[in-house]
């Protein structure tokens, strides 16, 4: 696990909300506080998607939607003059992208033994930060899958032109 603050926030708030940079992870659950305080389910709700939508085959395939999905609603909730008060985002790698990920790393782990791979970002206090963390089905003290997918996380910031520094 590793914490990272990231530095210019309205850059980043662009990027959250108005590019598809996260799209591609889930989003397992969230909270947004504006005026009163949203609570995001990240849960798909049996029988809303149908087999012509787009996003079905998708959905019917993970325990939780798209970022892609959820952005649209994230950004008309946080746009307006004033920012949010807080907001916390609880991401993670779909199964595909998890197994691939795992491959290219080269783990000893199978994606069995992976229950999530996960990106928080929180926002409070006028600071925001980004904490990673992998849940493991079997125990193990082997670290060397934590410490690539915290790499992985800083990469994917830098490739992104998202400014970080770490926290200790």
């Amino acid at each position: 696990m590793t914490a990272l603050s990231i530095l210019n926030i309205k850059d980043f708030m662009n990027i959250l909300l108005r590019s598809d940079a996260f799209d591609n992870f889930l989003l397992s659950e969230g909270s947004i506080t504006t005026y009163m305080a949203f609570f995001l389910d990240g849960r798909p709700k049996a029988g809303f998607f149908n087999t012509e939508d787009e996003e079905y085959a998708r959905l019917s395939q993970e325990s939780y939607v798209p970022f892609s999905l959820v952005r649209p609603a994230c950004f008309d909730l946080m746009k307006g003059h004033r920012p949010p008060s807080s907001f916390h985002f609880i991401f993670q790698l779909s199964k595909e992208n998890q197994a691939r990920t795992l491959a290219s790393i080269g783990s000893s782990f199978s994606a069995e033994d992976v229950s999530g791979m996960y990106m928080n970002l929180k926002y409070q206090n006028q600071q925001l930060t980004c904490t990673t963390g992998v849940s493991c089905r079997v125990f193990s003290l082997d670290k060397s899958l934590e410490h690539a997918w915290d790499d992985l996380v800083k990469r994917f910031l830098k490739a992104h032109r998202i400014p970080f520094e770490e926290l200790l």
